[in-house]
């Protein structure tokens, strides 16, 4: 009986395809947050009537692992700007929702983010 020698090769098999799966979970957070943080800052660039630069230099993106928050470093009047406020219920300002806005729009586009980055990744592991 003559033996049958069977080799398994590829990426899958010789672990980049592990690594791969983790560079692109990261990459996709990374540019999921990215986009939500640009997208913060475009609502208050068309909202701000009289911008300081203070508040909009404070926004930026928090954490470092697959949890990423897009947050304003607890600004003390962040939530009367957002409209989250104690102060909003008793005043006619409502806020700008920005950050509320800007997770409205990145939750459309996460798919159209993931897939970007996903094919990238497809190629370079030979697909």
């Amino acid at each position: 009986m003559e033996a049958i020698e069977i080799k398994l090769t590829g990426p899958i098999f010789d672990g980049r395809a592990v690594q791969a799966g983790h560079e692109v979970t990261q990459a996709i957070v990374d540019r999921v947050a990215g986009y939500a943080l640009e997208q913060v800052q475009h609502n208050l660039d068309g909202s701000l009537k009289n911008p300081t630069p203070y508040y909009e230099t404070q926004i930026n993106v928090a954490g470092y692992t697959t949890d990423r928050v897009v947050n304003d470093r607890g600004v003390v009047y962040g939530p009367w700007l957002e409209g989250t406020g104690s102060r909003n219920a008793t005043t006619r300002f409502k806020g700008y929702a920005s950050f509320r806005r800007a997770a409205q729009v990145t939750r459309l586009r996460v798919r159209h983010i993931a897939g970007g980055v996903v094919s990238q990744y497809i190629r370079r592991m030979g697909g």
